[in-house]
């Protein structure tokens, strides 16, 4: 026997296993290497997932928070109507509208407070009474205690009137009223005579 081939042959043998065994830990390694990555991609997809739950949950928490916050507000109601008051020359009849008759009703369980109703800008109510509850058309009704703008409290579901000065036609349409007033919250609301109900925010302190 060659000892030179054989100790030939060992070496390449031992070669041949080293290699066989380079070659499995690397196979190894990259098998580690590929769960790791679908490892750390399934916890990214489950972070963005969690992520994406919270965030409509969130979402949804702010939502239901805003509808308590407006769910006051949108019970109180306000029916505005032109009328005229007086008879005329003849002393029959009315006069052409010449002011505003704004009912305000508190549909809601809570009272709310500080109501005002302006005309146009910066126009008081001239007059404002109590009123029966619901029914805001009615401009003959019979009206309870007079009462002095801003009202501090209007209980559930009661109603006050207000009435504008007089104007003529022209003004009387320019001016039409907007009632303010706050919740049990402490919010202040606006309600134009179009029906737009809008938080009033506080004025900046300067």
């Amino acid at each position: 026997m060659d000892y030179g081939d054989l100790a030939t042959w060992v070496g390449v043998g031992c070669a041949a296993v080293a290699a066989a065994a380079t070659v499995k830990t690397l196979l190894s390694q990259q098998q580690q290497i590929k769960e790791q990555r679908e490892f750390i991609g399934d916890q990214r997809a489950f972070m963005a997932e969690q992520s994406s739950t919270l965030a409509l949950e969130r979402a949804e928490l702010r939502a239901v928070a805003e509808d308590r916050k407006w769910a006051q507000a949108r019970q109180v109601r306000m029916h505005q109507k032109k009328l005229g008051a007086r008879l005329n020359a003849e002393g029959s009849g009315l006069t052409p509208n010449d002011h505003w008759a704004v009912t305000v009703q508190n549909g809601s369980d809570t009272p709310v407070h500080q109501l005002e109703v302006i005309f146009g800008t910066s126009n008081l109510a001239a007059d404002v009474h109590e009123w029966p509850a619901f029914t805001p058309d009615q401009h003959r009704a019979e009206a309870g205690d007079r009462l002095v703008a801003p009202v501090f409290l209007l209980g559930s579901h009661r109603a006050l009137r207000f009435v504008s000065q007089t104007w003529q036609a022209a003004t009387l349409h320019n001016n039409p009223p907007t009632l303010f007033f706050t919740d049990g919250n402490g919010i202040r609301w606006s309600l134009d005579s179009k029906g737009k109900l809008d938080e009033v925010l506080p004025e900046p302190q300067a």
